[in-house]
């Protein structure tokens, strides 16, 4: 009993001691713990990049208590090798979130973060990746420089760029030192009317973007719309003008005085503008070229013929030149030849022609002038010329200009409905010197005759695969036929 009454003894005492010991060291044991002494800042968490401004990467992480400054590191690289892009030292966290600007456009970029903290290594990195997007250093193509052939593209002077590349076309344009210094490239070869998108380069790195539309070719010519005077642009116009017309309406119901030789056009050929109630009036020599236009007869003065020469002149009148247009509506006829006029050449090419009553005169009608040569091609004709002749040239031409043989070509119309009375002649041509060639023409619903006067000539090697339908008198009524 006492050995064990001992060791009950030994025991207690051995408790007693150990708890007095571990009481002792407790203060110890808890001041350890809340200074926790580490050699190394720790790493931040959460680390985010986000694109902002095309080219900018926001970055966002959580802050590290033993961290005094942060260190970023940027790489083009996908395994941070080789010199970082960009590095930025000494970043506080009031700081962040914190946002890495001057990066190219169109770039795949590796980023890294490291603490930074006093008296302990750096941390180590954590990583983020983002691509930047193509920037738009572009500024707006200035219209004033913009043509249908050419454009000068601008950008902020002094930023690098290498190339400019345009599509449709497949267009890339070298830029010089200058035109980086100047920032500004003049492209030409364009096509009018045209979508063009344009991207200016920095090697491979698409640094701006631009679309815009190149305007009508106009190809030097003035510019009309229907809110303008035509007469009196036609009035003021100098010799050599080229008038374009855009789409539209314009009224005239008047007179225009052509008395220099001028040109007027459709601009956009698949929309003709509309000239309404103008008679066109030849003067002073002029010479005068229609194309692409909707010329309407509806609302002319005296229902007077589409064309008519006004001046007797000794001297030629320049070329008259009607082409790919639509001609209607005039009550007299189209053309008027009444004083002694001698013309270098008519052209009249691919019209269509419709509703020429011929209702005081005839179709083409010279009674005391004269064209060196006329050509009538690639016309169609139709509800026209009910009761009168087509081609009448008078005699009087030749008195008036006797040197000249008038050289008349007819080719690959087709004239329906044409010249129905039983006397109305598809040539009444009475020139002392002339030669009609005729071939290809379909001549269609037409009552009519080839001709009734000796005095016009046909000759039958001249008269080349004609077909005639519905119009058997052209063979079988003609004093001459062909």
């Amino acid at each position: 009993n006492r050995v064990m009454n001992r060791n009950k003894l030994y025991t207690i005492v051995f408790c007693v001691l150990t708890s007095i010991s571990l009481l002792g060291c407790k203060d110890d044991v808890t001041e350890e713990i809340t200074k926790l002494q580490v050699d190394r800042a720790f790493s931040p968490t959460g680390l985010a990049a986000t694109i902002v401004d095309k080219t900018g990467v926001r970055l966002t992480w959580k802050a590290v208590n033993n961290a005094k400054t942060y260190t970023i590191e940027v790489f083009e690289t996908a395994d941070f090798s080789g010199t970082p892009t960009k590095t930025v030292d000494n970043i506080t966290f009031l700081q962040v979130p914190y946002t890495l600007t001057g990066l190219a456009g169109d770039t795949q970029y590796s980023i890294r973060v490291k603490a930074v903290g006093e008296g302990v290594t750096d941390s180590k990195y954590v990583t983020a990746t983002a691509k930047t997007d193509a920037e738009q250093i572009f500024q707006n193509v200035n219209t004033a420089k913009l043509t249908a052939t050419s454009v000068a593209l601008n950008w902020p002077a002094g930023q690098t760029a290498t190339t400019i590349t345009l599509t449709p076309g497949n267009i890339t344009r070298t830029i010089t030192a200058a035109e980086v210094a100047a920032g500004e490239a003049v492209i030409t070869g364009l096509t009018g009317e045209t979508l063009y998108t344009a991207k200016l380069l920095n090697g491979a790195k698409v640094r701006g973007t631009i679309t815009f539309t190149t305007p009508l070719d106009l190809g030097g010519a003035i510019a009309v719309t229907p809110a303008d005077n035509l007469a009196t642009l036609i009035a003021n116009a100098n010799a050599g003008d080229v008038f374009a017309l855009f789409p539209g309406t314009y009224n005239i119901n008047a007179d225009l005085l052509i008395t220099k030789t001028i040109s007027i056009k459709g601009a956009k050929p698949s929309d003709k503008p509309i000239i309404k109630g103008a008679v066109f009036r030849m003067k002073a020599n002029a010479g005068l070229s229609l194309k692409d236009l909707d010329i309407d007869g509806t609302g002319a003065l005296d229902g007077n013929q589409a064309i008519v020469y006004t001046d007797a002149s000794d001297a030629a009148y320049g070329n008259l030149s009607i082409e790919n247009s639509n001609i209607k509506n005039y009550v007299k006829g189209f053309i008027y030849v009444n004083v002694k006029a001698l013309i270098e050449s008519v052209t009249i090419k691919g019209n269509l022609i419709s509703n020429i009553e011929c209702n005081g005169g005839d179709f083409i009608d010279f009674r005391t002038g004269l064209a060196k040569t006329l050509n009538f091609s690639n016309n169609t004709v139709y509800n026209s010329v009910i009761a009168r002749d087509f081609f009448r040239m008078d005699p009087t031409g030749s008195t008036n200009f006797p040197a000249f043989t008038s050289i008349i070509t007819v080719a690959t119309n087709t004239l329906n409905g044409v010249c129905n009375g039983a006397a109305n002649r598809l040539f009444y041509v009475r020139l002392a010197k002339h030669e009609i060639y005729s071939s290809k023409n379909i001549i269609a619903n037409s009552g009519g005759i080839l001709t009734n006067q000796a005095s016009t000539i046909i000759v039958p090697a001249n008269f080349t695969a004609n077909n005639y339908f519905n119009a058997a008198t052209y063979m079988a009524g003609s004093a001459t036929s062909g």
